[in-house]
């Protein structure tokens, strides 16, 4: 998912450079949601690669995946765009009608890729993915980054709590267990928080998930557990939101795409590659092996939060 929000400012520097262009958008279905809330993008193409690899010799893989390629086939690209560098973006990009454009062997993360495009970009690896997919879009159609990165999301009008000025949404599952962020530092954010006036909110996506909110807030001040949501409903609880304090997840990302302050808490990877950015204020902690502490969490937030509310009567 975070691949996805880190390739929308891509769309809007494309939409940009020409105003007329059709840009159609190819996107695991479970993400699909999240281009469909950019107004220049025309068309999305969902594939399941993921779902199909689970079951790669069922009938539906295989009519699902004969109706992607032809859907990709239907109209020929002036340009393909592979944003991603991996072997299988490749092979997708490759299946479709037109000259495909991607980075090259010392900028892909996966060197194999680049048998499947025509025109590759040597692009730094060290570099921010948004500034290497910005990079490659515009080396690729010929244009000037002239313009500041817009992520261009337009998530419909939020609901409910999220509605009022001192609501803190809390990203508190990951994909990974080194991504996660130790129990007992969410319990003592929440209290911390709660003692400033806000209230945190917990949102999930699986039945595992619900779990780990519900246990993880058992203990806490006055935090509470979401209903399930899907992506465009989260977007616009985010946008909604005062504040987004979350794991280096794609819903993290997705948050802070909105233009919500956010504040990013990386265990595992370098934020310096991947760190949150957006049109609000962002901080991004920790790192590899580097597990920030609640302080410094909330040091965080005071420099991303500009008008804290107002504590809660006692």
């Amino acid at each position: 998912m975070g691949d996805v929000v880190h390739a929308l400012p891509m769309v809007t520097d494309i939409a940009r450079a020409f105003p007329h262009a059709r840009i159609d958008w190819v996107v695991e279905d479970a993400f699909a949601e999240i281009p469909r809330l950019h107004p220049a993008v025309s068309r999305i193409i969902p594939i399941a690669l993921r779902r199909w690899r689970k079951a790669p010799f069922s009938r539906q893989s295989w009519r699902e995946l004969f109706a992607a390629r032809s859907s990709l086939r239907r109209v020929r690209y002036h340009t393909i765009i592979d944003c991603q560098g991996l072997l299988k973006s490749a092979f997708v990009a490759g299946s479709a009608r037109g000259p495909v454009s991607g980075f090259s062997r010392t900028s892909a993360r996966e060197p194999l890729a680049t048998f499947f495009y025509r025109r590759t970009a040597s692009i730094d690896r060290r570099l921010h993915a948004v500034d290497r997919n910005r990079r490659l879009g515009a080396f690729a159609l010929g244009y000037a980054l002239d313009g500041p990165e817009e992520f261009g999301l337009r998530p419909p009008p939020g609901e409910g709590a999220f509605g009022e000025s001192g609501t803190v949404l809390l990203l508190t599952n990951a994909s990974r267990a080194t991504k996660l962020w130790p129990d007992a530092h969410w319990t003592e954010l929440e209290r911390q928080l709660a003692g400033r006036g806000y209230l945190c909110l917990l949102p999930w996506g699986s039945e595992s998930e619900r779990q780990s909110c519900e246990r993880r807030a058992q203990p806490m001040v006055a935090a509470q557990v979401l209903p399930r949501a899907n992506l465009s409903q989260l977007a616009s609880l985010a946008a909604g939101a005062a504040l987004t304090i979350g794991l280096d997840t794609g819903l993290t990302h997705l948050a802070a795409a909105t233009g919500t302050p956010s504040v990013g808490i990386y265990c595992d990877y370098d934020p310096g590659l991947v760190g949150l950015r957006g049109s609000g204020r962002v901080a991004s902690l920790g790192g590899v092996g580097m597990t920030p502490s609640v302080s410094e969490v909330l040091a965080a937030v005071d420099r991303v939060i500009a008008t804290p509310p107002e504590p809660a009567p006692q």
